[in-house]
């Protein structure tokens, strides 16, 4: 236990709620070009941005010099790097936006709601990938010992769980960063002590239907577990933020088996 409360310290203070705070509140300014006021108009409904000043009138008289990001109405011809609105398929565009400019996608779905799910699901799916390899990487030393033995299982993360549940609250700091919500363990305590909570509980399953399929074969409901449960955590906190409610008994239910079924599936792919 002292050994990982140690390892739970060393893991814990490489997070930085203040670098994910400055990344989020990095203003991002939005260009439009309509030919008339009712293109603006539909233009600004599907951006809705949450603070003023961010979405700038091609035809206002006193446009910024620069803008991040450049919108033409639908059915226009954009130019260069600009992107045309689809009335029809506005998740398409927003998908175009988030492949070409990752770099700002956390401050885009703070400022702009359209952009909050799809980058919140970006961002769970990340770091359940992350954890379901290193739940199975960190299994092969005990499969196969005599092979091989993988560095960081004799580094700062010995353990797994406090590797795994240090990544879920790095999540857990983007996520409520992405929904306009405080950042830092102070304003969310009460998400960091239920991921903490959690953790041990199916890291310990983990860890035993390893044990029980021989060859190796624990490795992949090992790393299922791992990727379910921080897609678990993650819905959880999206659903928290999008609903000011926790989710209840069946609402978990759905989330955590929905999430199973894709730690199955990533899991065989990360083998």
């Amino acid at each position: 236990m002292l050994k990982m409360i140690k390892q739970a310290r060393a893991a814990f203070s490489m997070l930085n709620p203040e670098e994910v705070r400055e990344r989020a509140e990095r203003e991002v300014h939005v260009g439009l070009v309509a030919s008339g006021s009712r293109g603006y108009e539909e233009l600004e409904e599907f951006l809705s941005p949450r603070a003023p000043g961010r979405v700038h009138r091609a035809d206002h008289p006193n446009p910024p010099a620069t803008v991040d990001l450049v919108l033409y109405q639908h059915g226009a011809q954009s130019n260069g790097d600009a992107y045309t609105f689809n009335r029809y398929q506005p998740a398409g565009l927003v998908r175009k936006i988030l492949d070409d400019h990752d770099d700002f996608g956390l401050p885009l779905a703070r400022q702009f709601p359209i952009f909050r799910k799809p980058v919140i699901d970006r961002v769970v799916q990340a770091v359940a990938r992350e954890n379901a390899l290193f739940s199975i990487a960190t299994a092969l030393p005990n499969v196969a010992p005599t092979l091989f033995e993988l560095p960081w299982t004799f580094g700062e993360f010995a353990s797994d769980t406090v590797f795994l549940t240090g990544n879920q609250i790095r999540m857990a700091f983007v996520i409520a960063a992405a929904c306009g919500a405080e950042v830092g363990f102070a304003h969310q305590k009460s998400a960091v002590l239920s991921i903490i909570g959690g953790a041990f509980g199916w890291r310990a399953l983990a860890r035993e239907l390893a044990g029980k399929i021989p060859l190796g074969g624990g490795l992949i409901p090992k790393g299922a577990i791992a990727y379910a449960g921080t897609v678990a955590v993650g819905k959880g906190l999206e659903f928290f933020y999008r609903t000011k409610r926790k989710p209840n008994r069946s609402e978990r239910a759905e989330i955590y088996d929905s999430a199973l079924t894709q730690g199955k599936e990533a899991a065989a792919t990360l083998r």
